[in-house]
């Protein structure tokens, strides 16, 4: 499902035009990229959580040419699903 699928499924449940849809979702994600930049945790409930983690610098095999290849420090997005996502996703 993309972000247009989405805003059609809401746009149409709710009576409102796609376009609001499409705003009040660029937003809504917005506010989430912005809190994960600052390295805050963002929880939607029954949903799950977003947080950050900063990954060391490290060196890993290339499996086919057995090269060894040095991965730089970053900072990654985890997400990890809320109670009510899994009982229902499995």
């Amino acid at each position: 499902m993309t972000r247009r699928d989405l805003a059609r499924r809401v746009g149409k449940d709710m009576g409102l035009s796609q376009a609001l849809v499409r705003e009040v979702m660029d937003d809504l994600l917005k506010g989430i990229r912005d809190s994960l930049i600052k390295g805050e945790r963002v929880e939607l409930r029954n949903f799950g959580v977003f947080t950050t983690k900063a990954m060391g610098q490290r060196t890993i095999k290339n499996p086919g040419t057995g090269e060894k290849i040095r991965i730089p420090a970053m900072t990654v997005v985890r997400f990890k699903a809320g109670k009510e996502l899994k009982q229902r996703v499995a």
